[in-house]
């Protein structure tokens, strides 16, 4: 049954929404329309918390690796923060070097939602007004995020419209780990993925443009393989970040199939917990957590590199620059949708 409570940050109230059924319990709030927890069983029937977070609500508001939250309003890089809509060119915040990264300086994951809880399910809808001109995005972008338990399943869908042209892109960004968010690395986790293609990118984690087949190279999960197969052959400076030896995975995929479908799984030999990804998106973006050595953990701690892995489902990097990518821009009139099904059995 769904509850909600109230908690202070600095003597403002924080929002925490609990949804919860026989087969999990998912904990989520109002910073960032964040999910803090999700705890399903493995094998044997135990519960565990599958997502990695932050120790405090103060730490959320700054924190650089969205650890649950939704990300927007564009999420993702454009370089140099810049794109021309309709004829006119339009400057972003730049927040990653000369570059802007999931919706700027203070993006969607550092504002407090408003909150719906659903009476009739296990259902939690977030709302948050974007006016024109934040963070350089032109018009007022109207969003919501709502969170459904269904069964094993989490749905996640992200919507939003605009009263001028724009363009948008949201992603929910947890980072999973299958044996528990405390639990080590995920590079022993199986990842199988209807993926034939990816989307290059170079140093500053930008696309040419171009995309490539997976076929015979270190994207191709095709057929079920841990991540740390190959993780260390992929070169990865992660934007100028420093990390001992590759950082792995940082890289959008091309989702085979179009409409909501299945596109993978994820799983743990360890637990037996699995993970079945649905969406609607033209792709995904896997992220295996490089970067993460010594980030506060929720319970104490700190995360290792590889704690966690993210499946942002989404659009394709920098695609308000390149034509022949599926368009980021929304108008009036028209509706975005990001929607994600995550469902969860164990084996």
């Amino acid at each position: 049954m769904s509850r909600q409570t109230e908690r202070t940050m600095d003597g403002f109230p924080v929002r925490v929404v609990t949804l919860e059924n026989e087969h999990t319990k998912a904990v989520v709030t109002d910073i960032g329309a964040r999910l803090l927890e999700l705890h399903v069983p493995d094998r044997n029937g135990t519960r565990a918390d599958v997502v990695l977070g932050r120790p405090s609500f103060k730490e959320m508001f700054d924190d650089r690796s969205y650890l649950g939250a939704t990300a927007g309003r564009y999420a993702g890089r454009i370089a140099r923060g810049r794109f021309t809509l309709d004829g006119k060119e339009y400057q972003l915040a730049t927040n990653e070097g000369a570059n802007h990264l999931h919706g700027g300086t203070r993006g969607f994951d550092q504002y407090a939602w408003s909150t719906v809880v659903h009476d009739d399910e296990e259902a939690v809808t977030f709302y948050r007004l974007s006016g024109d001109g934040e963070e350089g995005f032109p018009g007022s972008l109207a969003t919501k995020v709502t969170y459904r338990l269904d069964g094993p399943s989490l749905g996640i869908t992200m919507s939003a419209t605009t009263d001028q042209p724009t363009i948008v892109r949201l992603v929910h960004h947890s980072y999973w780990n299958l044996s528990g968010h405390d639990s080590g690395t995920i590079l022993d986790h199986v990842l199988q993925l209807n993926s034939s293609h990816y989307i290059p990118v170079d140093a500053e984690l930008l696309p040419h443009g171009e995309v490539r087949p997976v076929e015979g190279n270190p994207y191709d999960f095709r057929k079920p393989k841990t991540f740390g197969q190959d993780n260390a052959l992929i070169e990865n400076s992660g934007a100028g970040r420093v990390s001992a030896g590759s950082a792995g995975y940082d890289d959008i995929w091309v989702l085979d199939g179009s409409g909501m479908r299945v596109v993978g799984s994820l799983t743990d030999p360890a637990s037996g917990r699995r993970l079945e990804l649905a969406t609607d998106q033209p792709g995904v973006c896997i992220y295996v957590g490089g970067y993460l050595d010594g980030e506060p953990a929720k319970g104490g701690g700190t995360y290792p590199a590889f704690a966690g892995v993210t499946l942002e489902t989404t659009g394709f990097p920098d695609d308000v620059n390149f034509p022949h990518f599926p368009s980021p821009v929304l108008r009036p009139g028209e509706v975005y949708t990001n929607q994600m099904r995550l469902t969860f059995s164990a084996a």
